[in-house]
Protein backbone atom coordinates (compact mmCIF):
# COMPACT_ATOMS: atom_id res chain seq x y z
CA UNK A 1 0.00 0.00 0.00
CA UNK A 2 1.48 3.77 -0.59
CA UNK A 3 2.73 5.05 2.40
CA UNK A 4 1.15 7.94 3.07
CA UNK A 5 -2.04 6.24 2.27
CA UNK A 6 -1.35 3.33 5.11
CA UNK A 7 -0.30 6.48 7.60
CA UNK A 8 -3.57 8.25 6.95
CA UNK A 9 -5.57 5.32 8.02
CA UNK A 10 -3.47 4.53 11.23
CA UNK A 11 -3.64 8.21 12.18
CA UNK A 12 -7.52 8.16 12.87
CA UNK A 13 -7.03 4.39 14.17
CA UNK A 14 -7.66 3.85 18.18
CA UNK A 15 -4.65 2.53 19.85
CA UNK A 16 -6.27 -0.56 20.40
CA UNK A 17 -6.84 -1.31 17.15
CA UNK A 18 -3.47 -0.07 15.94
CA UNK A 19 -2.06 -3.07 17.04
CA UNK A 20 -4.84 -5.40 16.58
CA UNK A 21 -4.16 -8.94 14.41
CA UNK A 22 -6.87 -8.53 12.05
CA UNK A 23 -5.86 -4.86 11.06
CA UNK A 24 -3.18 -6.03 8.18
CA UNK A 25 -5.95 -7.85 6.80
CA UNK A 26 -8.13 -4.79 6.65
CA UNK A 27 -5.24 -2.68 5.35
CA UNK A 28 -4.38 -5.31 2.81
CA UNK A 29 -7.68 -5.34 1.47
CA UNK A 30 -7.73 -1.66 1.12
CA UNK A 31 -4.10 -2.34 -0.47
CA UNK A 32 -5.63 -4.84 -3.24
CA UNK A 33 -9.08 -2.35 -4.13
CA UNK A 34 -5.91 0.21 -5.12
CA UNK A 35 -4.26 -2.59 -7.09
CA UNK A 36 -4.13 -1.38 -11.22
CA UNK A 37 -5.79 2.05 -10.34
CA UNK A 38 -3.34 3.69 -12.61
CA UNK A 39 -3.49 1.45 -15.80
CA UNK A 40 -7.50 1.34 -15.19
CA UNK A 41 -7.89 5.26 -15.15
CA UNK A 42 -5.35 5.19 -18.11
CA UNK A 43 -7.41 2.78 -19.91
CA UNK A 44 -10.92 5.20 -18.68
CA UNK A 45 -8.57 8.54 -20.10
CA UNK A 46 -8.16 6.54 -23.50
CA UNK A 47 -11.38 4.78 -24.00
CA UNK A 48 -12.95 8.67 -23.41
CA UNK A 49 -10.49 10.17 -25.44
CA UNK A 50 -11.11 7.58 -28.19
CA UNK A 51 -14.78 7.88 -27.70
CA UNK A 52 -14.60 12.02 -28.07
CA UNK A 53 -12.60 11.13 -31.19
CA UNK A 54 -14.95 9.04 -32.60
CA UNK A 55 -18.18 11.31 -31.87
CA UNK A 56 -16.34 13.82 -33.43
CA UNK A 57 -15.62 12.30 -36.61
CA UNK A 58 -19.58 10.91 -36.35
CA UNK A 59 -20.49 14.46 -35.96
CA UNK A 60 -18.23 15.89 -38.87
CA UNK A 61 -19.52 12.47 -41.52
CA UNK A 62 -23.24 13.58 -40.30
CA UNK A 63 -23.05 17.46 -41.05
CA UNK A 64 -21.50 16.49 -44.42
CA UNK A 65 -24.75 14.21 -45.23
CA UNK A 66 -26.65 16.88 -43.87
CA UNK A 67 -25.18 19.18 -46.46
CA UNK A 68 -25.03 16.72 -49.17
CA UNK A 69 -29.23 15.84 -48.59
CA UNK A 70 -30.22 19.98 -48.33
CA UNK A 71 -28.26 19.73 -51.64
CA UNK A 72 -30.01 17.13 -52.94
CA UNK A 73 -33.28 18.23 -52.18
CA UNK A 74 -32.95 21.75 -53.15
CA UNK A 75 -32.02 20.15 -56.59
CA UNK A 76 -35.12 18.52 -56.78
CA UNK A 77 -36.79 21.55 -55.49
CA UNK A 78 -35.43 22.75 -58.86
CA UNK A 79 -36.53 20.27 -61.11
CA UNK A 80 -40.06 20.37 -59.19
CA UNK A 81 -39.90 24.19 -60.49
CA UNK A 82 -38.79 23.57 -63.89
CA UNK A 83 -41.49 20.92 -64.40
CA UNK A 84 -44.05 22.63 -63.10
CA UNK A 85 -43.20 25.74 -65.04
CA UNK A 86 -43.06 23.68 -68.59
CA UNK A 87 -46.44 22.26 -67.40
CA UNK A 88 -47.69 25.76 -67.19
CA UNK A 89 -48.59 25.73 -63.32
CA UNK A 90 -48.86 28.21 -61.11
CA UNK A 91 -48.22 25.88 -57.85
CA UNK A 92 -46.84 22.82 -57.45
CA UNK A 93 -50.05 20.49 -57.33
CA UNK A 94 -51.57 22.76 -55.05
CA UNK A 95 -48.74 24.11 -52.90
CA UNK A 96 -47.54 27.32 -53.97
CA UNK A 97 -43.82 27.10 -54.88
CA UNK A 98 -43.15 30.32 -52.83
CA UNK A 99 -44.37 28.08 -49.62
CA UNK A 100 -41.28 27.09 -47.03
CA UNK A 101 -39.58 24.12 -48.07
CA UNK A 102 -41.12 21.16 -47.40
CA UNK A 103 -39.24 17.69 -47.87
CA UNK A 104 -42.37 15.71 -47.32
CA UNK A 105 -44.22 17.29 -49.82
CA UNK A 106 -41.90 17.74 -51.99
CA UNK A 107 -41.54 13.95 -51.97
CA UNK A 108 -45.22 13.80 -52.69
CA UNK A 109 -44.74 16.40 -55.48
CA UNK A 110 -41.98 14.08 -57.38
CA UNK A 111 -44.05 11.05 -57.25
CA UNK A 112 -47.11 13.11 -58.32
CA UNK A 113 -45.18 14.49 -61.11
CA UNK A 114 -43.58 10.72 -61.97
CA UNK A 115 -47.40 9.27 -62.18
CA UNK A 116 -47.78 12.08 -64.45
CA UNK A 117 -44.44 11.90 -66.47
CA UNK A 118 -45.13 8.06 -66.98
CA UNK A 119 -49.06 8.74 -68.47
CA UNK A 120 -47.53 11.27 -70.84
CA UNK A 121 -44.72 8.52 -71.67
CA UNK A 122 -47.70 6.21 -72.66
CA UNK A 123 -49.79 8.34 -73.88
CA UNK A 124 -46.30 9.53 -76.32
CA UNK A 125 -46.06 5.67 -77.12
CA UNK A 126 -50.10 5.22 -78.29
CA UNK A 127 -49.39 8.57 -80.45
CA UNK A 128 -46.23 7.38 -82.19
CA UNK A 129 -47.87 4.03 -82.49
CA UNK A 130 -50.82 5.77 -84.31
CA UNK A 131 -49.05 8.14 -86.03
CA UNK A 132 -46.51 5.21 -87.77
CA UNK A 133 -49.87 3.36 -89.02
CA UNK A 134 -51.14 6.59 -90.19
CA UNK A 135 -48.16 7.10 -92.19
CA UNK A 136 -47.59 3.47 -93.63
CA UNK A 137 -51.54 3.56 -94.93
CA UNK A 138 -50.57 7.09 -96.24
CA UNK A 139 -47.87 5.98 -98.45
CA UNK A 140 -49.27 2.66 -99.66
CA UNK A 141 -52.25 4.83 -100.16
CA UNK A 142 -50.21 7.03 -102.40
CA UNK A 143 -48.52 4.64 -104.06
CA UNK A 144 -51.44 2.51 -104.71
CA UNK A 145 -53.10 5.91 -106.60
CA UNK A 146 -49.85 6.84 -108.40
CA UNK A 147 -49.65 3.39 -109.67
CA UNK A 148 -53.36 3.24 -110.39
CA UNK A 149 -53.37 7.23 -112.00
CA UNK A 150 -50.01 6.93 -114.43
CA UNK A 151 -51.38 3.79 -116.26
CA UNK A 152 -54.22 5.50 -117.90
CA UNK A 153 -52.72 8.97 -117.60
CA UNK A 154 -50.03 6.64 -119.80
CA UNK A 155 -51.77 5.09 -122.11
CA UNK A 156 -54.39 7.73 -123.25
CA UNK A 157 -51.32 10.02 -123.54
CA UNK A 158 -50.29 7.18 -125.98
CA UNK A 159 -53.59 6.93 -127.64
CA UNK A 160 -53.41 10.93 -128.42
CA UNK A 161 -50.33 10.50 -130.09
CA UNK A 162 -51.50 8.13 -132.49
CA UNK A 163 -54.55 9.52 -133.24
CA UNK A 164 -52.56 12.24 -133.89
CA UNK A 165 -50.56 10.99 -136.08
CA UNK A 166 -53.46 9.05 -137.85
CA UNK A 167 -55.99 11.52 -138.21
CA UNK A 168 -53.19 14.64 -138.91
CA UNK A 169 -54.70 15.12 -142.42
CA UNK A 170 -58.25 15.49 -141.30
CA UNK A 171 -57.34 17.32 -138.27
CA UNK A 172 -58.15 20.93 -138.56
CA UNK A 173 -55.41 22.94 -136.84
CA UNK A 174 -57.61 24.26 -133.91
CA UNK A 175 -58.01 20.59 -133.43
CA UNK A 176 -54.52 19.97 -133.77
CA UNK A 177 -54.11 22.35 -131.12
CA UNK A 178 -56.27 21.00 -128.76
CA UNK A 179 -54.73 17.66 -129.01
CA UNK A 180 -51.68 19.02 -128.08
CA UNK A 181 -52.89 20.72 -124.98
CA UNK A 182 -53.90 17.33 -124.30
CA UNK A 183 -51.15 15.74 -124.39
CA UNK A 184 -49.23 18.68 -122.39
CA UNK A 185 -51.55 18.50 -119.67
CA UNK A 186 -51.52 14.65 -119.43
CA UNK A 187 -47.68 14.88 -119.48
CA UNK A 188 -48.12 17.59 -116.50
CA UNK A 189 -50.02 15.19 -114.37
CA UNK A 190 -47.76 12.42 -115.19
CA UNK A 191 -44.93 14.31 -113.52
CA UNK A 192 -47.27 15.82 -110.57
CA UNK A 193 -48.48 12.22 -109.66
CA UNK A 194 -44.55 11.13 -109.32
CA UNK A 195 -44.13 14.09 -107.78
CA UNK A 196 -46.56 13.29 -104.62
CA UNK A 197 -44.81 9.29 -104.78
CA UNK A 198 -41.39 10.77 -104.61
CA UNK A 199 -42.35 13.08 -101.63
CA UNK A 200 -44.55 10.70 -99.68
CA UNK A 201 -42.04 7.81 -100.03
CA UNK A 202 -38.95 9.90 -99.33
CA UNK A 203 -37.07 8.69 -96.17
CA UNK A 204 -38.58 5.12 -96.00
CA UNK A 205 -35.16 3.70 -97.01
CA UNK A 206 -32.04 4.41 -96.43
CA UNK A 207 -29.75 4.94 -98.80
CA UNK A 208 -26.23 4.53 -99.70
CA UNK A 209 -23.86 6.89 -99.01
CA UNK A 210 -20.89 6.98 -101.70
CA UNK A 211 -17.84 9.33 -102.33
CA UNK A 212 -18.16 11.65 -105.40
CA UNK A 213 -17.03 15.07 -106.84
CA UNK A 214 -20.12 17.14 -106.67
CA UNK A 215 -18.95 19.40 -109.17
CA UNK A 216 -18.95 16.69 -111.53
CA UNK A 217 -23.07 15.47 -109.94
CA UNK A 218 -23.94 18.91 -110.98
CA UNK A 219 -22.73 18.73 -114.60
CA UNK A 220 -24.49 15.43 -115.25
CA UNK A 221 -27.54 17.17 -113.52
CA UNK A 222 -26.83 20.09 -116.12
CA UNK A 223 -26.39 17.46 -119.05
CA UNK A 224 -29.84 15.48 -118.36
CA UNK A 225 -32.23 18.63 -117.75
CA UNK A 226 -33.67 21.01 -120.76
CA UNK A 227 -31.39 24.41 -120.49
CA UNK A 228 -32.45 27.21 -123.06
CA UNK A 229 -29.43 29.18 -124.74
CA UNK A 230 -29.71 31.92 -122.52
CA UNK A 231 -28.74 30.68 -119.20
CA UNK A 232 -25.54 29.71 -118.04
CA UNK A 233 -24.46 27.99 -114.92
CA UNK A 234 -21.36 28.52 -113.13
CA UNK A 235 -20.27 26.57 -110.35
CA UNK A 236 -17.85 27.70 -107.24
CA UNK A 237 -14.31 26.33 -107.53
CA UNK A 238 -13.76 24.97 -104.28
CA UNK A 239 -16.89 22.50 -104.47
CA UNK A 240 -16.28 19.36 -102.42
CA UNK A 241 -15.86 15.81 -102.42
CA UNK A 242 -18.64 14.36 -100.93
CA UNK A 243 -19.46 11.18 -98.64
CA UNK A 244 -23.23 11.04 -98.88
CA UNK A 245 -26.65 9.63 -100.58
CA UNK A 246 -25.65 11.10 -104.23
CA UNK A 247 -29.77 10.22 -105.40
CA UNK A 248 -31.13 12.37 -102.60
CA UNK A 249 -28.68 15.47 -103.20
CA UNK A 250 -28.70 15.35 -107.00
CA UNK A 251 -32.82 15.25 -106.74
CA UNK A 252 -32.26 18.10 -104.55
CA UNK A 253 -29.77 20.05 -106.54
CA UNK A 254 -32.24 19.13 -109.77
CA UNK A 255 -35.28 20.62 -108.33
CA UNK A 256 -33.50 23.74 -107.70
CA UNK A 257 -31.89 24.24 -110.89
CA UNK A 258 -35.52 23.75 -112.50
CA UNK A 259 -36.85 26.53 -110.11
CA UNK A 260 -33.85 28.95 -111.50
CA UNK A 261 -33.85 27.57 -115.07
CA UNK A 262 -37.75 28.65 -114.98
CA UNK A 263 -36.88 32.64 -113.41
CA UNK A 264 -34.36 32.90 -116.18
CA UNK A 265 -35.16 31.64 -118.99
CA UNK A 266 -36.71 34.91 -120.11
CA UNK A 267 -33.99 36.94 -119.79
CA UNK A 268 -31.05 37.66 -122.09
CA UNK A 269 -28.55 36.14 -119.74
CA UNK A 270 -29.47 34.10 -117.31
CA UNK A 271 -27.13 32.99 -114.96
CA UNK A 272 -27.42 30.56 -112.44
CA UNK A 273 -24.73 30.15 -109.32
CA UNK A 274 -23.85 27.45 -107.24
CA UNK A 275 -21.95 28.43 -104.37
CA UNK A 276 -20.32 26.24 -101.61
CA UNK A 277 -19.01 27.33 -97.61
CA UNK A 278 -16.80 25.11 -95.62
CA UNK A 279 -18.20 23.87 -92.31
CA UNK A 280 -17.00 21.07 -90.00
CA UNK A 281 -21.08 20.24 -89.21
CA UNK A 282 -22.91 20.88 -92.39
CA UNK A 283 -22.58 20.98 -95.91
CA UNK A 284 -23.34 24.73 -96.73
CA UNK A 285 -24.72 25.65 -100.59
CA UNK A 286 -26.29 28.00 -102.07
CA UNK A 287 -27.80 27.96 -105.91
CA UNK A 288 -28.66 31.90 -107.23
CA UNK A 289 -29.90 33.06 -110.22
CA UNK A 290 -30.55 36.61 -111.36
CA UNK A 291 -34.22 36.34 -112.53
CA UNK A 292 -37.29 37.53 -111.98
CA UNK A 293 -37.28 37.19 -108.57
CA UNK A 294 -39.93 36.10 -105.51
CA UNK A 295 -42.43 38.50 -104.56
CA UNK A 296 -42.65 38.90 -100.37
CA UNK A 297 -45.85 37.89 -100.01
CA UNK A 298 -45.35 34.60 -101.56
CA UNK A 299 -41.88 33.88 -99.65
CA UNK A 300 -43.25 32.35 -96.87
CA UNK A 301 -45.26 29.55 -97.80
CA UNK A 302 -43.34 28.74 -100.91
CA UNK A 303 -42.05 25.20 -99.56
CA UNK A 304 -45.20 23.63 -99.47
CA UNK A 305 -47.04 21.36 -101.72
CA UNK A 306 -48.68 22.24 -104.45
CA UNK A 307 -47.37 25.85 -103.82
CA UNK A 308 -46.65 27.51 -107.08
CA UNK A 309 -46.09 31.42 -108.57
CA UNK A 310 -47.16 30.71 -111.93
CA UNK A 311 -49.32 28.08 -114.03
CA UNK A 312 -46.96 26.60 -116.57
CA UNK A 313 -47.18 23.30 -118.25
CA UNK A 314 -43.61 22.20 -116.52
CA UNK A 315 -44.73 23.69 -113.00
CA UNK A 316 -46.22 21.05 -110.35
CA UNK A 317 -45.62 23.29 -106.59
CA UNK A 318 -43.85 19.98 -105.41
CA UNK A 319 -40.36 20.71 -106.52
CA UNK A 320 -39.36 22.82 -103.66
CA UNK A 321 -41.58 20.58 -101.37
CA UNK A 322 -38.91 17.74 -102.04
CA UNK A 323 -36.39 20.36 -101.72
CA UNK A 324 -37.26 20.89 -98.20
CA UNK A 325 -38.05 17.56 -96.99
CA UNK A 326 -34.70 16.51 -97.89
CA UNK A 327 -33.12 19.54 -95.59
CA UNK A 328 -35.48 18.22 -93.18
CA UNK A 329 -34.36 14.41 -93.59
CA UNK A 330 -30.50 15.55 -92.91
CA UNK A 331 -30.77 17.73 -89.97
CA UNK A 332 -30.90 20.99 -92.50
CA UNK A 333 -32.59 23.89 -93.59
CA UNK A 334 -33.31 25.72 -96.70
CA UNK A 335 -34.23 29.20 -96.67
CA UNK A 336 -34.32 32.07 -99.94
CA UNK A 337 -33.52 35.71 -100.32
CA UNK A 338 -34.72 37.04 -103.38
CA UNK A 339 -36.14 40.54 -104.64
CA UNK A 340 -38.55 40.71 -107.75
CA UNK A 341 -36.73 41.67 -110.72
CA UNK A 342 -33.01 41.06 -109.05
CA UNK A 343 -33.04 37.21 -108.42
CA UNK A 344 -33.27 34.82 -105.37
CA UNK A 345 -30.66 32.73 -103.95
CA UNK A 346 -31.80 29.81 -102.15
CA UNK A 347 -29.30 28.58 -98.96
CA UNK A 348 -29.02 24.99 -98.20
CA UNK A 349 -27.53 23.31 -95.32
CA UNK A 350 -27.54 19.05 -94.77
CA UNK A 351 -25.70 17.56 -91.84
CA UNK A 352 -22.86 15.71 -92.37
CA UNK A 353 -22.54 12.45 -89.98
CA UNK A 354 -25.98 11.14 -89.16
Amino acid sequence: MHSLLKRQIRKYLPADLESHPEMEHFLEAIEKSYENYDDKFSMLHRASTISSDELFEANKKLQNEAKQQKKILVSLEDAIRSLTDNLNEDQLFGQNIEDEFNAEQLAINISNLASQVSEMSVEKDKLLRSLEIQNQSLNNYAQMVSHDLRSPIRNISALMDWISEDEKKNFSDSSKENCKLVSENLAKMDKLVTGILSHATMGETKEQRVTFQLEESLRDIEKTIFVPENVTFEYAENLPEMAFERARLEQLFMNLFLNAITATEHIENGVIKIGYEPDDEYWKFSVSDNGKGIPAKHQQGIFQMFKKLETTNNATGIGLAIVKKITVLYEGSVWLDSEENVGTTFFITLKKNL
